[in-house]
């Protein structure tokens, strides 16, 4: 029952609204940096090519990126879990084993409970068979990997698509409006999952974007 219910809350996390929101709004930043440079130069066919290849390029390199560091960060938190699971295990003081609990859980769901209420979650704890020696992938894991990656270079074909479809005049002023209006989106579901101003957070997220894409060509990017 533990383990169906722990594998119910890892792909809710993996497919959290805020997640995607997140890796969309890292994509059309990054993108930002090669359309907002062609706009300075009025490049031609070969400049448009040019930011086309790199753009894609360097979204499917960075998705490929933080598709690792997802890897990595789910192999720390899954030993960080395995390590209190052990100690809480191997307690001889029960106070320990229920600091190292309550250590584990939220500050506002720790502050609220009982040393004595720890006690019944502890049993249950110490009578699951022992640990795994050290912390393993997932299926879930990988696939939320592969979602991060696809998130990221994804994001890149909406904003560059109109330089495939139209004359680049034209094609840079459509690519603009659809990342304004992507960053937007981004920032109204980052708002309405935190429980802020979904109108302000996306105004908030288009301005932040914007001032991201000017620091990184600025320096270089």
């Amino acid at each position: 029952m533990i383990k169906r219910i722990s594998k119910k809350i890892r792909i809710r996390l993996v497919l959290a609204p805020i997640d995607r929101a997140l890796e969309v709004l890292g994509g059309v930043i990054m993108v930002l940096t090669f359309t907002s440079v062609l706009s300075v130069s009025h490049g031609g066919n070969a400049d448009v090519n040019a930011m086309l290849i790199g753009s894609l390029g360097c979204n499917l390199a960075w998705g490929i990126i933080d598709g690792i560091m997802y890897l990595m960060n789910c192999l720390a938190a899954r030993g960080h879990e395995l390590d209190a699971l052990r100690a809480m295990r191997a307690a001889n003081d029960p106070n320990a084993a229920e600091r190292t609990l309550a250590a584990e859980l939220p500050e506002q769901f720790a502050a609220v409970l009982y040393p004595g209420e720890l006690e019944p979650l502890l049993a249950r704890l110490r009578s699951l068979p022992a640990p795994s020696a050290r912390p393993h992938l997932t299926g879930d894991d990988w696939l939320g990997a592969f979602g991060i990656c696809g998130l990221v270079f994804f994001s890149t074909l909406p904003v560059v698509l109109p330089f495939v479809l139209v004359a680049p005049p034209l094609a840079l002023r459509v690519s603009n409006l659809v990342a304004i209006s992507l960053l937007f989106l981004t920032g109204y579901v980052f708002g309405r999952n935190i429980g802020h101003n979904p109108w302000r957070l996306g105004i908030t997220m288009v301005l932040l974007g914007c001032l991201l894409a000017g620091v990184a060509i600025s320096l270089g990017g």
